[in-house]
């Protein structure tokens, strides 16, 4: 019988000398879905139950996020990830990432492909790419900021970030979007990065990405999204773009049910064995 969304089971893995939140919902094959930076496994609550009739789903802060552990010594997110699918039992599963979470999932992909089914890709980050010097420049700012007026400060300003635009439009996503990083450290802002990349960078190999990809973009994000999404589409071999219409960065939250509908028909195919995995 599955388990259906009340049954939610969470808690703190021990893993790679961190602590991650998790929750884990639903029954069947898993799908692993992967937060943005500075904000936690809630920016999914849309897509828990859709997904949890037909899947098992895992969501967790990465580490230095929400709930989980800041780091403490260098690290790679992918790791992390293996090592908490191994701690839930869930060796191979679906893997969705949002932004930073695209990257995530990215290096999951590619370091470890015999723990990932698909990949989805949603206003994915990718290392390797020669962001615009306007994006930079605003990181940039937002650091200064949390340097001199603290963490929380460098939070507001990130909200306020130009990323958000079509977000804050939307009065539901805005609360739940200032809710999520209410509750953050803003520890990204205030220190060094611990986190290790993988070498070559992501750009140079996505030819070796050999599972079924559904790249997923915001029509109103940003270019340098939008030319991410190009890369990823023309340079994966089993890769589908879709551009989502009306909406910006944080597509699963403004229209979930235009998000919802994508990701459960890319998933759903490949459960039935449509898709080539």
């Amino acid at each position: 019988m599955k388990r259906m969304r009340s049954d939610v089971s969470r808690g703190f893995a021990a893993v790679n000398g961190a602590q991650l939140y998790y929750e884990d919902t639903g029954s069947g094959i898993p799908v692993v879905l992967i937060h943005g930076l500075c904000l936690n496994l809630r920016m999914w609550d849309a897509q828990l139950d859709a997904l949890a009739q037909r899947f098992r789903v895992i969501r967790y802060d990465v580490r230095g996020f929400g709930k989980s552990s800041v780091p403490d010594k260098p690290f790679r997110h992918a790791d992390d990830l293996r090592a908490l699918s191994d701690y839930l039992d869930a060796p191979a599963a679906h893997v969705v990432g949002l932004s930073m979470g695209g990257r995530i999932a990215l290096h999951y992909a590619l370091l470890y492909p015999e723990g990932i089914r698909s990949l989805v890709l949603v206003d994915s980050a990718l290392d390797g790419f020669d962001w615009h010097d306007s994006w930079n420049t605003s990181l940039d700012a937002i650091e200064a900021r949390g340097r001199r007026d603290g963490a929380e400060a460098a939070n507001r300003m990130w909200l306020n970030h130009e990323l958000f635009t079509a977000t804050r439009e939307r009065p539901e996503c805005s609360a739940a979007l200032a809710e999520i990083l209410r509750y953050d450290s803003g520890w990204i802002w205030l220190n060094a990065s611990l986190a290790r990349g993988i070498h070559p960078p992501a750009r140079t190999r996505l030819a070796e990405i050999r599972v079924p990809t559904l790249v997923i973009v915001g029509e109103r994000d940003l270019p340098d999204f939008h030319a991410i999404a190009d890369i990823l589409a023309a340079g994966i071999p089993n890769a589908t773009k879709v551009e989502i219409p009306r909406v910006g960065h944080m597509s699963n939250m403004e229209d979930p049910a235009a998000f919802n509908y994508l990701l459960m028909e890319f998933l759903t195919a490949g459960a039935k064995g449509e898709q080539r995995v």
